[in-house]
């Protein structure tokens, strides 16, 4: 992340999205490497939360610094008062401008964005304004930003700045991508980290295991290489045994999302499937419902 650069970290909910940015945190504000990543210096790091009652997150904080020791204690600092106060409002964006100046902040965390705005995050032009007022953050306070942001439902593979919500308008304020997926829900523990970089060419994908005790995360060795399973055909049998899983009978958007999830193809390779097992019989349409024939 470049100096006043913006990085934005996502993933699907409840992967550890705010873990992963709360663990970088401190290993900024210690100046010491954390989960494969290099910290060169130590940082004055504001975090600006909303997701939890402060004293619980103060007590979350209490287990990650067991790792690092003291040496964050100085340079960490919680903004107590940030709910409420919207990005998107004059008053909202003084206060954050206020509270960074107060801590001497050298970063600046937003978790999670949402929580800073009342615009639409489906549409480009409200997220666009948003991206102003990030800017505006970002140049009052000379301070680098690590934004917590939601991605959409369906990623095709392959993509990471695009996979975020608003993406066209992120991307034109946007430093750093980190795109946080969990490969297998057999590896509760375990989660993957994918890298988009617009000034230098990205690292490798990274896997990451999470210490429930302790609650930071720890290298785990490169992510395996990725086949590009968004861009195969998906085959007309698939598509039976999406709606077979679904009752035999469902709506379009439900047969829809059912292959997606089930083959981890893209919308549009999803819809060109449905719509070659409808010409060639394997599965019938009648009164807006897909069922098996007869």
């Amino acid at each position: 992340m470049p100096p006043s650069g913006i990085l934005f970290v996502g993933g699907e909910p409840k992967v550890g999205k705010s873990l992963l940015v709360a663990n970088l945190a401190l290993a900024l504000a210690a100046g010491k490497d954390r989960a494969g990543f290099t910290i060169p210096a130590p940082r004055r790091v504001l975090v600006c939360q909303f997701e939890l009652p402060t004293p619980q997150f103060v007590g979350r904080l209490a287990m990650m610094r067991r790792a690092v020791g003291a040496a964050a204690d100085q340079n960490l600092l919680v903004d107590t008062r940030a709910g409420g106060n919207l990005l998107s409002a004059p008053q909202g964006l003084n206060h954050f401008l206020h509270a960074a100046r107060q801590a001497a902040a050298e970063v600046i965390v937003l978790d999670p964005l949402y929580s800073t705005h009342d615009q639409d995050a489906n549409d480009t032009r409200s997220m666009a304004v948003l991206c102003q007022s990030l800017l505006r953050l970002r140049d009052a306070s000379q301070a680098a930003l690590i934004v917590v942001h939601h991605v959409r439902k369906s990623i095709r593979c392959g993509e990471i700045g695009s996979a975020f919500r608003g993406s066209s308008a992120l991307h034109a304020v946007g430093d750093s991508y980190l795109l946080f997926t969990r490969p297998s829900a057999h590896l509760t523990a375990a989660v993957e980290l994918r890298f988009q970089f617009r000034y230098a060419a990205p690292p490798e994908p990274r896997r990451l295991e999470l210490d429930p005790q302790t609650l930071c995360f720890s290298a785990a060795g490169a992510a395996p290489a990725r086949t590009a399973v968004g861009r195969k055909k998906v085959e007309q049998e698939h598509v039976t045994q999406a709606l077979a899983g679904l009752g035999r009978q469902a709506r379009y958007n439900q047969l829809r999302q059912q292959v997606m999830e089930q083959t981890e193809c893209s919308k549009r390779t999803a819809q060109l499937a449905i719509s070659e097992a409808c010409r060639e019989g394997w599965i019938v349409q009648v009164d807006g419902q897909y069922r098996l024939p007869l």
